[in-house]
């Protein structure tokens, strides 16, 4: 018996084998050692059935036959960044998130392409250069935080937008020590600073 759907019984209702068919075992996950014992178990199957195999850890569901619920396919993972990358025979990619966390004592930083992605601890007070030579693509971003006793943000040649305001040759100031903002790239020359600034 294919599964029927959902049922809401009402007290006192008799239930049926039918009810119990067609309501709740076709439509829960058998769990079963193998597939031959899910065969010998369930010997003509139904679309919407689930099971369970332990010998390989797999979820199945049955349409016209039994497939794993979830498959993989060739992507074993994959790059984010600048874009996607890989393929090759397989098809397969590689993953590769960046949390890489550096600290700078630098009073004066010009954020660089290889910084899109990672974290930035500045430990002193000082300027950090959002310009020409950054270079981030739309969605690339970096992440700021400022240890030191007071950080500046400065544009260079690019359009820089935060805090109600926007300029190429704009200044904004962090709100105060331990606070953590983002700047993400928006377009060709265009960013957007994220998080506790001023312009000043």
């Amino acid at each position: 018996m294919a599964g029927l759907g959902r049922k809401v019984f009402t007290a006192g209702e008799v239930l049926t084998a039918a009810n119990v068919n067609g309501y709740l075992m076709d439509q829960s996950i058998m769990v079963f050692a193998d597939s031959a014992a899910r065969t010998t178990a369930i010997g003509t199957p139904t679309a919407g059935m689930m099971s369970y195999l332990s010998d390989t850890s797999s979820l199945q569901l049955y349409g016209t036959a039994w497939a794993d619920v979830s498959s993989p396919g060739d992507i074993t993972a994959v790059t984010a960044g600048v874009g996607l990358s890989g393929g090759g025979v397989s098809g397969d990619v590689t993953l590769n998130v960046a949390t890489t966390l550096t600290s700078s004592t630098a009073t004066a930083y010009t954020i660089a392409p290889t910084d899109q992605g990672t974290y930035l601890q500045f430990t002193n007070p000082g300027t950090v250069t959002i310009s020409t030579a950054t270079a981030f693509t739309a969605g690339q971003e970096v992440q700021i935080f400022a240890d030191g006793t007071a950080l500046a943000f400065t544009a260079s040649g690019v359009t820089l937008a935060g805090a109600g305001t926007a300029g190429t040759a704009i200044t904004f100031n962090i709100g105060g020590q331990y606070e953590a903002v983002a700047i993400v790239g928006m377009g060709s020359d265009s960013y957007r600073i994220i998080g506790n600034v001023s312009a000043a």
